[in-house]
């Protein structure tokens, strides 16, 4: 029989491979999240050159980039879902594929049709940043899995911030294919990193995939993120928009009726009732609004022409780099919303960081003469965001058991791409009805993108409002815990069943 000692050294053995094991998963993992959103960034650039570039018109251009939002929107929750059945590292892996084919096809492409083709199932890769949080959970210690969740939730500003200088320089000096090679690339290099370095969790929730929610689901958010995306190419009194809006209005209520009746449903309405859960949902529309909107704003007056007045003219590499220092400040700040919640809860962390975003929009309304004052006040309202992201999806972690965690951290997701969706359209909306003439041209004016800033500063607000809203919860004693507990006792344990 072996003895006492050797045995011990067995087990130091294992828990220290282990250690080594965790260390590896959470840049893996975050790395992915990272190419992600790069991923979303990738076209901002080429904007105004896609028609040309496609052989298109303006119109048909602009569901290059709605198509991939549509995608997201609908693929995130089942992908979560999916994840907590068959095995989030497989279903990982599928995502990470399916962003790879897509970067393929687009990188092969010079007309509409293929383009579009790729780009949604690039969309369907959107999931990739819940399925990592979800792993995280079940493969990290607890003393661990807040910091580290928070720099996976945080990778949707690192990815972004960093892609856009990127992607510009790569635009103005390469063809626009390379983009798209990169991407297949670095979602190639993340598929082999996942099946070398990170394992599968063992937490199953074995059930009948829900069919007919699933299709509720999707079909409810396409009539309301086409509207809403669409709502000012078609005008928002349009038969077309008003019928959309009207449908979603029908199905998304028939829809949560069958899922309260169904035994598995795709989404757990009861448990996403829950206030903590509730709350932080609505919490995440309006983040996600207030993050977007700055996004379209400064990147404008950087590169407006010098000669209106208010623009600084700036080329589409600067006015990328300009944002650039956002990404690293969130990138910071992760951690430290992470210590914010061990010691006082995610709740303070949303809080904090929503009114430090609110803090962030109103210094950037009063700086806007200079590039070096965009930098500082941009930096501010990412160091806000990098809090608010990385407190929510602990918040949501509390709050549900450990076999839904995919499902809930997917759906909190969804509500981001929500806000951010609905800010793009609201800001777009505005700054097209304010404008001045300039050049025998219509571009936005100086009160127009103010007035985009206050409504961001406005729903920044509305979260932190919304954050005092979210219920309290008792911390586990001496855990180590950073903001994410595991299921009620009452709850059935998946390794138990």
């Amino acid at each position: 029989m072996p003895t006492a000692p050797r045995v011990a050294a067995k087990r130091d053995r294992e828990e220290g491979h282990g250690a080594d094991r965790a260390g590896l998963i959470v840049p893996v993992l975050a790395f992915c999240g990272i190419v992600v959103a790069l991923m979303q960034t990738l076209l901002v650039p080429l904007l105004p050159e896609l028609p040309r570039l496609l052989g298109t018109s303006a119109s048909n251009a602009s569901w290059v980039v709605t198509s991939t939002l549509l995608a997201g929107a609908v693929s995130t929750p089942v992908m979560g879902r999916l994840g907590d059945m068959y095995g989030k590292r497989r279903i990982l892996v599928l995502c990470l594929a399916v962003l790879t084919l897509g970067a393929v096809i687009c990188a092969l492409s010079n007309s509409l049709l293929p383009m579009l083709i790729g780009r949604v199932l690039q969309g369907a890769s959107f999931g990739v940043i819940a399925l990592g949080m979800s792993l995280m959970r079940d493969a990290l210690p607890p003393a661990r899995l807040g910091p580290s969740v928070a720099l996976m939730s945080a990778t949707l500003g690192i990815g972004g911030a960093i892609g856009l200088p990127v992607a510009a320089l790569v635009a103005q000096h390469a063809d626009w294919h390379v983009l798209f090679w990169g991407t297949a690339a670095l979602g190639a290099l993340d598929i082999l990193l996942i099946l070398l370095l990170v394992p599968e969790s063992p937490m199953r929730a074995p059930a009948r995939f829900d069919v007919v929610g699933t299709i509720g689901l999707s079909a409810g958010l396409l009539a309301l993120l086409l509207a809403i995306s669409k709502g000012d190419d078609w005008g928002w009194g349009s038969g077309l928009t008003l019928g959309l809006f009207a449908a979603a209005a029908v199905i998304l209520p028939l829809w949560g009726l069958c899922e309260l009746r169904t035994t598995h449903p795709l989404v757990d309405l009861r448990v996403s009732a829950r206030p903590q859960v509730l709350f932080t949902n609505l919490a995440s529309v309006v983040v996600g609004f207030s993050m977007y909107a700055q996004a379209l704003v400064l990147p404008q007056v950087l590169m407006l022409p010098e000669e209106t007045g208010y623009g600084l003219g700036r080329s589409m590499v600067v006015a990328g780099l300009v944002m650039a220092p956002g990404g690293l400040v969130m990138m910071v700040v992760s951690p430290l919303s992470a210590k914010l919640s061990a010691a006082r809860g995610p709740k303070v962390s949303l809080f904090l960081g929503a009114a430090v975003t609110a803090v962030g929009y109103v210094l950037t309304v009063f700086m806007l003469d200079a590039v070096w004052k965009i930098v500082i006040a941009a930096s501010v309202s990412a160091a806000g965001t990098a809090l608010a992201y990385a407190a929510m999806p602990a918040l949501i972690m509390q709050a549900v058991p450990t076999r839904q965690t995919g499902a809930a951290t997917g759906l909190n997701t969804l509500m981001r791409s929500i806000g951010t969706s609905t800010s793009a359209a609201v800001t777009s909306m505005i700054l097209a009805s304010m404008t001045t003439s300039f050049g025998g041209s219509s571009i936005p004016s100086l009160n127009g993108l103010k007035a985009g800033l206050w409504i961001g500063c406005a729903a920044a607000t509305a979260a932190a409002l919304v954050s005092l809203m979210i219920p309290g919860r008792r911390r586990a004693p001496a855990s180590g815990v950073t903001g994410a507990v595991d299921a009620p006792k009452s709850e059935p344990s998946p390794a138990g069943a």
